[in-house]
């Protein structure tokens, strides 16, 4: 049982509880929500997870309006999933690329941030190598690095799909950060050039002299204005709760207007480039 399901099994029996004090059995329940009763079932068990507005018809129903600002707090915390990278990885990264792939295959737009690192759409095969590598090397994991450059080579195909919105952001650290050789570095700024020249792309770096609006701290993708990605050293972050997925779509905007974009983008990796030699 994940740590997530056990959480929702807890959630779900503290809301049962609030029935049962007002006295009331599961179909009272849903006749006086006009909810299936199968509906206050799964929610109790953990199979379902309520939303804000449930969560505060059900306080109201049970006559515990003073325990809803606890309530819906602990809800918050119920959307957001952690998986541990270890867990992730243990089957290679080519499970985890495939992964990638279906999820960015059905958004329409994404913004991803990175502050120290190319994003993965936009890297040569072997920058992402070096990447790889050492990721599996920190975990103390086997390593498939080929068949996961392989797949991430592969993802990139959503670059040429029309109609889709995809934004990238990064520092200019992230250009000038060497997580490889001078030349694997080199061939990935050039193949930065040139797929900002895509429709489908729009690329924006944060120089080193741009007055930033607020600190930033961690990289995040956002897809569409449902889900927020974002990665720590031991685990992947899964944020679904509308709040926090306006809040970060809030601050990539805002560092997208303190940013280089179109043709200042090019020449700030251009100059980059030059200083490589």
């Amino acid at each position: 049982m994940t740590d997530l399901y056990r959480a929702r099994e807890e959630f779900g029996a503290r809301l049962r509880r609030l029935r049962e004090d007002a006295g009331l059995n599961g179909k009272q329940l849903a006749a006086a929500l006009s909810w299936p009763h199968s509906k206050i079932s799964k929610i109790e068990l953990g199979r379902q997870r309520p939303t804000v507005d449930e969560v505060t018809a059900w306080a109201e129903a049970t006559g515990a309006v003073a325990d809803t600002e606890a309530l819906l707090t602990d809800l918050r915390s119920l959307r957001v999933e952690s998986a541990a990278w270890r867990r992730q990885l243990r089957g290679g990264h080519g499970v985890r690329q495939r992964a990638s792939i279906g999820l960015e295959h059905a958004a329409m737009t994404i913004r991803a941030f990175e502050p120290g690192v190319v994003p993965g759409l936009l890297q040569t095969a072997d920058y992402a190598r070096q990447l790889l590598g050492r990721l599996a090397a920190l975990h103390n994991l086997p390593t498939d690095v080929e068949q996961g450059v392989r797949l991430r080579m592969r993802r990139q195909e959503v670059l040429y799909e029309p109609g889709k919105q995809l934004r990238f952001l990064m520092t200019e650290a992230a250009l000038r950060y060497r997580p490889c050789t001078a030349a694997t570095l080199r061939g990935q700024l050039d193949r930065l050039l040139a797929i900002s020249g895509l429709d489908t792309v729009e690329l924006a770096v944060i120089s080193f002299e741009a007055e930033l609006p607020m600190s930033t701290s961690h990289g995040f993708w956002i897809f569409d204005e449902r889900l927020v990605l974002v990665e720590t050293l031991s685990s992947e972050l899964s944020l679904r709760d509308v709040e926090d997925v306006e809040l970060y779509i809030r601050h990539f905007e805002r560092l997208w207007e303190v940013a280089s974009r179109g043709e200042e983008a090019r020449t700030v990796i251009g100059d980059v480039m030059r200083g490589l030699g």
